[in-house]
């Protein structure tokens, strides 16, 4: 009796193991790792066309972004107006939507309207013109990457510099092979957010750094127009840091640049000393 049970007992392991694996192959198929692609150059912008090219062979790719540019929109976010949606087709291999909204709510928008499921990863990029040190404030491209964050998506910012050719074959490449890296080592957890900038021509390297804090500088010059009406032109410079260590001071010496960002913003050090002060509510002026 205890062969034929053992027998049954092998038998049963094999049939079961054999429907784990069956089963786990077909989830895996009908469930593809799926990116979101989005930006803030709008949905025709080369580099979002290059950024779908190059991960299209990893990957499931899902385009969701602004249907016209919104450059400098950070956090934005669009309500109490109709967003307009459009199929798109931006390559043979990845379609999408054009959405009438700012980065952020086309993440949103993507992410819990019109995708069947949540992505595995978010991508914003790739900019035109670097998003480095403060600047990441501004940026509706990280704006965008921040939202799907906050949302629990992994997700990339990605800006390259301008230079003397549209070609952003050099910073798709390396986003693709970041990417695979990440899901090798197991890293794309939810909530990370990572700021990635490309300098123009052939990179030195990789650095990962803080983000620089160095101020940028602005000014607003006095101009008339002709029939006389006085408005103000900014004459805006980038942040300068000496500091290789950070994001800035990295890149204005050619190198690749990729700073880890967290969502919780809360000072520790103030927090501790603000606790102790004592502060007690108001007493309101009609029991005085």
């Amino acid at each position: 009796m205890k062969p034929a049970r053992t027998q049954l007992g092998l038998v049963l392991l094999v049939v079961i193991t054999a429907g784990v694996l069956v089963g786990g192959s077909r989830v895996e198929s009908e469930t593809p790792f799926t990116i979101l692609l989005t930006n803030d150059d709008g949905y025709d912008a080369p580099g979002l066309r290059a950024l779908a090219k190059a991960l299209a062979s990893t990957a499931h790719v899902v385009v969701a972004a602004p249907a016209s540019q919104q450059s400098g929109a950070s956090m934005a976010i669009t309500y109490r107006e109709p967003i307009f949606v459009r199929p798109i087709e931006l390559t043979a291999d990845v379609s999408g939507y054009a959405i009438q909204a700012r980065p952020a709510t086309s993440v949103r928008v993507g992410v819990e309207s019109l995708l069947e499921r949540k992505p595995d990863l978010v991508i914003s990029g790739i900019n035109s013109g670097p998003n480095l040190g403060i600047v990441s404030f501004y940026s509706g491209t990280v704006g965008a990457a921040r939202q799907a964050a906050l949302l629990g998506i992994p997700a990339i910012a990605a800006s390259r510099q301008r230079g003397d050719s549209d070609d952003y074959t050099v910073a798709a490449t390396f986003i693709r092979e970041l990417v695979e890296q990440l899901r090798t080592q197991r890293e794309l957890r939810p909530g990370l957010l990572l700021n990635v900038n490309v300098p123009a021509g052939t990179p030195r390297g990789v650095r990962v750094v803080r983000q620089s804090t160095a101020p940028d500088r602005e000014n607003y010059e006095r101009r008339t127009n002709p029939r006389g009406q006085v408005y103000y032109w900014s004459r805006w410079m980038p942040p300068s840091d000496s500091d290789e260590n950070t994001d800035v001071g990295a890149f204005a010496r050619g190198f690749i640049t990729i700073v880890p960002f967290k969502i919780d913003q809360t000072d520790m050090d103030a927090l501790e000393s603000l606790g102790r002060l004592e502060l007690e509510m108001p007493t309101p002026a009609s029991a005085r």
